[in-house]
C-alpha cells in the first residue's frame, strides 16, 4: 500500500533528531577518553555489528588522510579517525546527529566539519576530494542506491578507498514483531521490502510506532553490484551477526565491502 506522499528524507531526519533525544544506541558520542587513546594510535571504529573495522581496511597511517564519515554522524567514527590524524568530514541528515559530532570536537578539540543533507547527494564536495569514505550501515534508510553509489565514486581520489556496511536483505523477509518480541522467525514479506509500499501510514504507526524511520530493503544486486556498475572494484568482503537478533544462529545480519576507485 502506497502513501500519497512520503518524503523518506524529511521524515527519517526527524526520526533520527528522536532517537538522538531517546539516546539510541549510534546516538551516543565516543568518550574524551577514546578520544584521548585515539591520539595514540589506540582506536577502533565500528562498521557492522559492534566488531571493531579490520585496521587493514583503511591506511596505516591516517595522518593527513582525507575521509568522509557518511550518514555517519553521532559523534562515534568522526572524532576517532580525526584524533587518529585524519582530516574528517562527517555528512549525515540528522542535524542532531552532527550535533553529536560538534560536541565531541568543541570538547576534545578537534577539527571535524559537519555536512547537512541526503547521502544520495553529495554536491558540496568536489570531484576527488577524499582519499577514504566510511559508510556504515545506513543505506536501508533511503530506497535507491545508485546515486549513492556514483557519488562515493566520484567524490573519491583515484587510489581511493569505500567502506560500507549494510544488511543482509534476508532479515526483511520475517514478520518484526514476531522476531522483535518472541524471537520466532516467521517469514511473510517478499524481497525487495519496504516499509512505504508494505504498509499504509496508519499501519506502520501501529506497528512501528508513527516517528519510526522508513526502512527499505536492497537487493545484493543493487549493494554490491551497484557499486561494481559505478566503477569501484570490490577488494574485501565480510559478514557479521546481529548479537541481540534471533536469526543470529541461523544466518549473518550484516555484510561490508571493501571497494576502491581505480586509479
Amino acid at each position: 500500500m502506497q502513501d500519497i506522499v512520503v518524503d523518506p528524507v524529511a521524515h527519517n531526519r526527524a526520526a533520527w533528531d528522536r532517537y538522538v533525544q531517546e539516546g539510541n544506541e549510534w546516538s551516543r558520542p565516543v568518550s574524551a577518553e577514546d578520544v584521548e587513546r585515539a591520539r595514540t594510535g589506540d582506536w577502533s571504529i565500528v562498521l557492522i555489528g559492534r566488531e571493531p573495522v579490520d585496521r587493514s581496511w583503511l591506511p596505516t597511517d591516517l595522518t593527513g588522510k582525507d575521509v568522509l564519515c557518511l550518514a555517519s554522524g553521532g559523534g562515534q567514527q568522526g572524532p576517532i579517525l580525526a584524533a587518529a590524524g585524519a582530516r574528517v568530514t562527517v555528512f549525515d541528515n540528522s542535524p542532531r546527529q552532527l550535533g553529536q559530532d560538534r560536541m565531541v570536537a568543541a570538547r576534545d578539540g578537534l577539527e571535524l566539519p559537519t555536512v547537512l543533507g541526503d547521502m544520495r547527494d553529495l554536491g558540496a564536495f568536489g570531484d576527488a576530494t577524499f582519499d577514504v569514505v566510511f559508510h556504515p550501515v545506513s543505506n536501508l534508510f533511503v530506497p535507491d542506491l545508485a546515486p549513492v553509489w556514483r557519488e562515493c565514486f566520484r567524490v573519491l581520489r583515484p587510489g581511493g578507498t569505500l567502506l560500507s556496511g549494510f544488511l543482509n536483505p534476508d532479515v526483511y523477509l520475517f514478520d518484526h514483531e514476531a522476531l522483535d518480541d518472541r524471537g520466532e522467525l516467521i517469514v511473510v514479506h517478499k524481497l525487495p521490502y519496504s516499509d512505504v509500499t508494505r504498509y499504509s501510514a496508519e499501519e506502520r504507526a501501529t506497528k512501528f510506532g508513527a516517528d519510526a524511520p522508513l526502512e527499505y530493503s536492497h537487493t545484493l544486486t543493487d549493494q554490491i553490484g551497484g557499486q561494481l556498475a559505478a566503477g569501484f572494484v570490490l577488494t574485501g568482503l565480510t559478514e557479521a551477526p546481529h548479537q541481540s537478533n534471533a536469526s543470529a544462529p541461523y544466518m549473518s545480519h550484516y555484510f561490508a565491502t571493501l571497494a576502491v576507485k581505480p586509479g
